[in-house]
């Protein structure tokens, strides 16, 4: 009954791994490029006696002539095939359920992903208030924009000229 356990945490694992990196995936098929990156992941590539180079070429002996991924079922069979190099001092169904028990279970890492963060000079140049000029005009006091009112030249059809100190105060004396 365990061994049923672990081919399907295997085969979860697989789906995971299957589907990284690729929206349109649907889990069912493993590309090349993901194959490493679980045997990356899951440590089953060590440097010494499997290599990156290992992965690949078990990846092409599982697959199809023509195909370009491989299914659960040549998921295994390329597990076997790493099996003996991996753990050579077993064997080959002891080394194929210490693989297993590698992969079972994991998921993708994402390693090296990094995050933005706003350096010093990003913050003084979309700081609103230092802003001049005709710049200044397209912020309100809080920062924010106005939108095309502040790009736009709004006429004034006030009949005064522009820069007048006095407008609006023309009423007043005619008043008096």
């Amino acid at each position: 009954m365990a061994e049923s356990t672990s081919m399907a945490e295997l085969e979860e694992s697989f789906r995971k791994f299957a589907v990284y990196g690729d929206t349109k995936a649907t889990g069912q098929e493993m590309n090349g490029k993901n194959w490493a990156k679980l045997c990356k992941d899951c440590k089953v590539i060590d440097g010494k006696g499997v290599t990156s180079t290992d992965v690949d070429i078990v990846f092409s002996k599982v697959k199809g002539k023509t195909a370009r991924c491989i299914n659960v079922e040549e998921f295994k069979k390329a597990l076997e095939e790493l099996a003996p190099k991996k753990f050579k001092d077993k064997n080959k169904e002891e080394a194929f359920e210490a693989i297993c028990q590698l992969v079972a279970g994991k998921e993708p890492v994402n390693v090296g992903v990094t995050k933005a963060k706003s350096v010093g000079a990003v913050e003084r140049l979309t700081d609103t208030s230092k802003y001049t000029g005709s710049h200044k005009e397209r912020f309100d006091e809080t920062g924010k924009g106005k939108g095309k009112s502040g790009r736009e030249n709004l006429v004034d059809n006030s009949g005064y000229v522009s820069s007048y100190k006095n407008a609006g105060t023309y009423d007043a004396k005619v008043k008096k």
